[in-house]
Formats: structure tokens, C-alpha cells, sequence
């Protein structure tokens, strides 16, 4: 059964950075859909909280890991890589309006 959860990250700055959050979660079987909440830095997740682990794990490997979670030089590099996605989020959001 599906329970929506809600799980709070580092670096989302904008619509881009939403964007591509949204894009790659809901590629995930465990994932039905996603909701972002850029001002709160939340990602609202409707599907398998079993899948919690790898929805996790993904948005760290974007550059959005779990609040709280990274510190110091990982911290540093998990938000190089926001910054790559937020870049690849923005261009592929032109017609979402």
C-alpha cells in the first residue's frame, strides 16, 4: 500500500532544482508521484515508503541529500552537484510554464 511521506533536503534553490527532482523520482517503480516544496526544502513522496532508501539515495547522488545528513567536504560536493542539476532542471522546464 502507498503512503505519502515527506523527506527534508539541502540545496534546492529554485523551479529547476524542482524540476529535476520530479523528473528522476518519479522514474523510480517505487514512486508514483513527487511533490517539491522549494521554500520549506521538502520533497512530498506518494508511493512504497519502502522505497524510501533508494528515493533517499537518489536525491543525495543529485546533489540533494537528506537534511541534516552531510557535513564539511561531502556537504561542499552535494552542492557542486545541485548546481548541475539545478542548470540541466531549468533547460528542460522551458514549457512546464
Amino acid at each position: 500500500m502507498n503512503m505519502p511521506y515527506e523527506i527534508e533536503v539541502e540545496n534546492i534553490k529554485c523551479g529547476g532544482c524542482a524540476a529535476t527532482i520530479v523528473k528522476r523520482l518519479t522514474e523510480l517503480d517505487a514512486v508514483e508521484a513527487v511533490t517539491v516544496d522549494v521554500e520549506r526544502g521538502a520533497v512530498q513522496v506518494d508511493g512504497d515508503e519502502s522505497g524510501r532508501v533508494e528515493v533517499s539515495t537518489l536525491l543525495e547522488s543529485l546533489g540533494y541529500p537528506e537534511a541534516g545528513s552531510t557535513r564539511g567536504i561531502a556537504s561542499a560536493k552535494a552542492k557542486a552537484k545541485s548546481f548541475v542539476s539545478c542548470a540541466v532542471g531549468r533547460m528542460g522546464e522551458g514549457n512546464t510554464g
